[in-house]
């Protein structure tokens, strides 16, 4: 009779201590698993509320068995269920993002989430669903999903991200928060972006202008933030695990990708690991289009001697082939709710690829250069962050400690046709960096936010030549002064205002101090320099301001005005190269800082949400800009380099630019299955090139896409266009038109980029709760087109399929 008591209160109290822990949910992001703070939960009659924290917890025990729970958040569809079906669903609610909801929230305004309603510059958000759907073989690919920026390629393994004209060395990449702009970011095109895995990307915020109050140097154009996914804790007693498989092929360049990312999770551990790898063969080109952008002969070498052949398949631009690793790996300590410790790992290397634009190049009526090669490119990251994001100090609110290295490595090896030498130059960059970001609420309508930055980067470089008849190495001039050091520290602030839901006012200041050592001693032994070493030691106080006003419903203003700097790094000091055919960059130990200065106005139209308009006018003066310009050495403005009589160049505070441009967006939504979303870009600019006006090397020309979306039960459908605008001879850069090569002959014979546009349809179909398929087939009609200022031509037609698993 006693042990049938116990028997009884033991299983009494099993059901009761199962009925409290089931009191207890926890309410996810549908896609991501993630956690959702801030949900409101409440009955009918709404005399019964309570709001999820930092974790998505939330009790029931306010709730009776039979009431209706509705779940609202306003990034969130608006759902409601029982707690019987909640129990069903093992006490996990998720919620999906609205269309809205989706571009809401961004983080790198000011490192912190906020809403978009209180940033008054532009910022496009891209996040995995999207990116996922588009099937982009690299992020330099995704980032042209944003309608709004343009990509150059030199070679297939490249990727060079224009931004409102601005380019390069001017726009500031980061990754997780931490900057990936290094001391050789060079003016001229880059391809540092493909090292981001895309299959690890959680979501991509573009900000459109200037963006140096908050990451200081190169960001004039804009900032480019890559936030990668991110461990997912378990809110049960078992282990959290999840996993992803995807295997994608193309047709027009024979691509074979596969990724698998899984992740482990306890309850204050998790775990993610990340791995990607990319064969690319070599890229098919369209069949209508110009004649001037086929392949028609190539060298082949064979025991070391150079013969011109003609390429069977013109359409085939012979070499272009590559491949691709990419492996990710993080930690997430989350101890208290407040407090998280991140670890990250980024590794990421390509095979040897050549530089296709060096390899088109004409010299009589053959080719100029036998090889053209950059070596495997690769990037390491490992950042360790700190995050506390409630505190009871009066300095701040939210805190944010990030410590990151990073190591980047880069080659070239080129030889011209028929010489026995080969010429290789290679590059090693140690990068370390500090951040420190804080934010604390004033008072209801005030917050401040504020930090702090070190940077500290070393340069190494070497170079030599080879001959490939002996074997036999000799040294030679090194890209950059071996030993550089280039660092920043700067210091910022920003005040939001916010005296009501249509009024909000932004403003910031930030000092940079640059400090930059060089010691040319080696490479004085080739080039007789006038100086041994160079030394800059430069500040540079920035500043921007911004409003949004929305008197009503339908109409939303927006006015910034803003001023952003660039420090020159080593890459514009100390670098030896030859930028063009018979011409040669040598150092310059007497550069600045080039200053930025802007302002934009934008409005934006919304009509309940049916039809919506988005309209922004910008324009940029840029003063004391770090251009390439000829120059003299020693007295003389002709030097011999690499065997041949080259015009000295040197990149110099030589002018002033002028760039302007107006963006116009639209979305029409038929139903909510069906809507219609269009971006197009105008941009202009000029600079003084010996008191003439002309065209600026990085306009690109007007722009545009076009996406019908249609969702239909299991199924995605998008059909899109994308269209370029010609760019005339009168419109192109003086260093565009001497690199005639790249471009079509209009009806003069002068250089020019024709306008070209593609129609592309993809679908996507869940096929069951695991597995979804994506196939896509673009340029349908196979056209022949190569973007400005690109030494590669566009896919041909090319058909892309892709299959994911999820466990």
């Amino acid at each position: 009779m006693i042990f049938l008591k116990f028997k009884i209160l033991f299983f009494s109290f099993v059901i009761v201590s199962c009925l409290v822990q089931g009191q207890t949910i926890v309410v996810l992001e549908k896609l991501s698993k993630e956690p959702i703070p801030g949900v409101a939960l409440y009955n009918l009659k709404k005399n019964k509320s309570v709001v999820t924290d930092i974790d998505g917890r939330a009790s029931l025990d306010n709730f009776s068995d039979d009431e209706v729970i509705y779940f609202q958040n306003f990034l969130y569809t608006k759902i409601k269920l029982t707690k019987k079906e909640i129990a069903m669903r093992d006490y996990k609610v998720f919620l999906s993002l609205t269309v809205e909801g989706l571009n809401q929230v961004v983080v790198s305004a000011s490192k912190f989430e906020q809403s978009r309603k209180d940033i008054p510059q532009t910022i496009i958000s891209l996040n995995a669903t999207d990116i996922a759907f588009a099937n982009p073989q690299t992020s330099a690919d995704a980032l042209a999903e944003a309608g709004n920026v343009f990509i150059q390629k030199s070679q297939l393994g490249g990727g060079s991200p224009i931004i409102r004209g601005f380019s390069t060395s001017r726009l500031l990449i980061a990754v997780d928060g931490v900057r990936m702009n290094n001391a050789i970011f060079r003016g001229g095109n880059l391809q540092n972006v493909i090292s981001i895995d895309p299959f690890s990307l959680n979501n991509t915020e573009v900000t459109l202008g200037a963006g140096s109050v908050v990451y200081g140097s190169d960001a004039i154009g804009g900032v480019m933030s890559f936030y990668t996914k991110k461990p997912q804790l378990s809110y049960k007693d078992e282990l959290f695990f999840k996993a992803n498989a995807v295997s994608r092929f193309s047709s027009a360049n024979n691509e074979k990708t596969g990724h698998l990312d899984f992740s482990l999770g306890y309850k204050k551990w998790g775990f993610l690991t990340s791995v990607s790898y990319s064969d690319f063969d070599d890229l098919r080109m369209g069949r209508h289009g110009p004649d001037d952008y086929l392949r028609s002969q190539f060298v082949e070498t064979n025991n070391n001697i150079d013969a011109l052949v003609e390429n069977p398949e013109p359409l085939v631009q012979t070499p272009t082939g590559y491949s691709q690793l990419n492996l990710m790996q993080k930690v997430h300590f989350e101890p208290e709710d407040n407090l998280k410790f991140d670890l990250g790992i980024h590794y990421s290397t390509t095979s040897e690829f050549s530089r296709y634009d060096r390899l088109i190049r004409p010299r009589g009526g053959g080719l100029r250069s036998a090889e053209w090669n950059y070596g495997p490119q690769k990037w390491f990251m490992s950042n360790l962050s700190v995050t506390k994001l409630s505190s009871s100090s009066s300095f701040y609110d939210k805190i944010k400690a990030t410590a990151a290295y990073q190591n980047f490595q880069e080659s070239r090896t080129d030889r011209d046709f028929q010489s026995e030498t080969r010429r290789t130059r290679s590059e090693n960059v140690d990068a370390l960096s500090f951040n420190l970001d804080l934010e604390k609420t004033l008072n209801p309508k005030s917050s401040l936010f504020y930090g702090f930055e070190y940077l500290y980067n070393t340069v190494g470089s070497k170079g030599f030549k080879t001959n490939i008849a002996t074997s036999e190495n000799t040294s030679s001039l090194t890209r950059y002064p071996d030993g550089s050091i280039w660092q920043s520290i700067g210091a910022y602030t920003s005040y939001k205002y916010k005296p009501n839901n249509e009024f909000v006012f932004q403003s910031g200041l930030r000092y940079n101090h640059i400090i930059t050592t060089s010691d040319f001693t080696e490479n004085n032994v080739f080039l007789n320099l006038p100086f041994s070493t160079s030394e800059t030691n430069a500040g540079a106080l920035t500043g921007t301001a911004g409003i949004r006003w929305m008197p009503n419903e339908m109409i939303e203003w927006n006015l910034n005005a803003s001023t952003a700097f660039r420090a020159p790094n080593i890459d514009d000091i100390g670098k030896v190269f030859d930028s063009e055919p018979g011409a040669v960059v040598v150092p310059n130990n007497g550069l600045r800082p080039e200053y930025a200065y802007g302002a934009e106005l934008g409005l934006k139209l919304n009509f309940n949400d049916k039809i919506k308009l988005d309209m922004a006018t910008y324009y940029t003066f840029l003063d004391n800009a770090l251009i390439r310009r000829n120059f003299t050495l020693n007295g003389e403005s002709q030097i011999i380099y690499d065997g041949e009589l080259s015009d000295v160049q040197a990149i110099q505070n030589a002018s002033e630019e002028y760039i302007y441009g107006f963006e116009v967006g639209a979305e029409i939504n038929f139903s909510d299955k069906l809507r219609l979303r269009s971006q197009y870009n105008i941009i202009g600019g000029t600079e003084e090139a010996d008191g003439v006006e002309v065209p600026v090397r990085h306009i690109a020309p007007n722009f545009g896409r076009t996406n019908l979306v249609w969702t239909f039960k299991k199924f995605n459908f998008d059909a899109f266009a994308i269209y370029n605008g010609t760019l005339s001879f009168e419109n192109l850069a003086p260093s565009e038109i001497s690199k005639d090569y790249l471009y079509a002959s209009d009806k003069n014979g002068n250089p020019y980029s024709p306008s070209w546009y593609t129609l592309n349809f993809r679908v996507q179909y869940k096929i069951s709760e695991n597995l979804v398929a994506i196939g896509s087939l673009e340029n349908i009609t196979d056209q022949r087109y190569r973007p400005y200022s690109s030494g590669i031509a566009g896919a041909g037609r090319n058909l892309i399929l892709s299959a994911k698993y999820s466990l």
